[in-house]
């Protein structure tokens, strides 16, 4: 058994590719019969999504009388020119009487040329011939409205089709919520947008929409074509699918709601909880330097004469000091290198009020009372 095989949860039941096994027919025959409604199927409990058949369903189908044959009747397709020879007709009359809806497709595929090939149970095209209420539309003229049907273009072939899947949907229904699924498989999302306003109800809606086997083609060159057999054409076939839409997800609605998020409910803000300022970190202050005592104008020591002169005597020392070389034993003496020495910046010398050389003070002003004084005109 290959890894990738999933088995059932229930015992009793078997997956559609071994009932098909063990019912000797191929699996696009057994997918045929439960469409038709001749095998029964229950749905997948295990969350697949799919449906499983019951070993009691398969001895019922093997008890029958002329099993396998009479199952493989039942499901027995044939295209167009087989079916005109089974019914004793031209390829072109029996074209026409599918397009107006007389014989309807049980199953279609689009071949690699693009062209879509429908095809017939063979039971059914049996009934059809040997039926006297059909003689007259199998030989002679064809009645004259059934030509100007066919002359303004009628082809009912796709909806019959639709028509047969979504019965087929709809036996298999186990709610509301499935049957709206299998209404808006036969409409365009745009449609099923318009009908199911919220969001969450769509969303569950489109989760339950199946599959149609035409729609298998979505992504390939021929997508066009099979969205044009798989999606509701005509007005009145929208009309009339739209209108079971919502009837079905009214229904759907009052009987279970269609799933939501959670809501998560958080309690009230708790207040922000006041923190104690921290104290203010101690600053040091720097000890204060005593000021300098000031010294006369006109006193001039040898204290200060130092102070003024040393600077200077720093300054006439040598920059460049001689480094004296080392003599490496066995070798050759390595010549002398002087090594730059920084000189230190000068410390700066304060000037105090009253130190140092002073301007002379002017004696503009006495001048001018002496001016003055000898200009004074003498007494009479």
């Amino acid at each position: 058994m290959s890894a990738h095989t999933v088995e059932p949860v229930r015992p009793d039941t078997c997956t559609p590719s071994r009932a098909a096994r063990e019912l000797g027919i191929l699996r696009g025959e057994f997918d045929l019969a439960v469409q038709l409604g001749h095998v029964r199927t229950v749905p997948d409990e295990g969350g697949g999504g799919g449906r499983l058949v019951e070993r009691a369903e398969i001895d019922r189908l093997r008890a029958q009388d002329g099993f396998p044959d009479t199952l493989r009747d039942r499901v027995r397709v044939v295209g167009t020119t087989d079916g005109a020879e089974l019914m004793d007709i031209s390829a072109g009359r029996f074209t026409r009487l599918a397009r107006l809806g007389l014989l309807v497709p049980a199953k279609v595929y689009v071949n690699r040329y693009g062209a879509v090939v429908w095809l017939y149970l063979t039971e059914e095209l049996k009934h059809f011939a040997a039926a006297t209420e059909n003689t007259r539309l199998l030989k002679g003229r064809t009645p004259e409205t059934l030509r100007g049907q066919l002359a303004e273009g009628v082809d009912l072939r796709a909806r019959n089709w639709r028509m047969r899947q979504l019965g087929s949907l709809l036996r298999q229904a186990e709610d509301p919520w499935a049957r709206a699924g299998a209404l808006a498989a036969l409409l365009a999302p745009v449609e099923v947008a318009d009908v199911v306003e919220d969001p969450y109800e769509r969303a569950w809606v489109n989760r339950l929409r199946p599959a149609l086997p035409g729609q298998a083609l979505a992504g390939t060159s021929f997508a066009h074509v099979a969205e044009r057999i798989t999606t509701a054409q005509d007005a009145d076939e929208i009309e009339w699918l739209r209108s079971d839409l919502a009837h079905s997800v009214e229904e759907a609605r009052a009987l279970s709601p269609a799933p939501r998020p959670a809501v998560r409910r958080t309690g009230p803000a708790a207040p922000p909880t006041a923190r104690p300022i921290p104290p203010m970190a101690r600053t040091v202050t720097a000890p204060v330097e005593p000021m300098p005592t000031s010294v006369g104008p006109n006193k001039t020591t040898d204290e200060s004469t130092a102070d003024t002169t040393e600077p200077t005597t720093r300054a006439a020392k040598p920059l460049v000091r001689a480094v004296e070389p080392r003599r490496i034993p066995g070798g050759r003496a390595p010549e002398r290198r002087h090594a730059s020495r920084v000189r230190p910046a000068p410390a700066p010398v304060p000037r105090f009020p009253g130190t140092g050389s002073t301007p002379p003070r002017s004696t503009r002003r006495l001048r001018a009372l002496l001016r003055r004084g000898t200009s004074r005109p003498a007494e009479v």
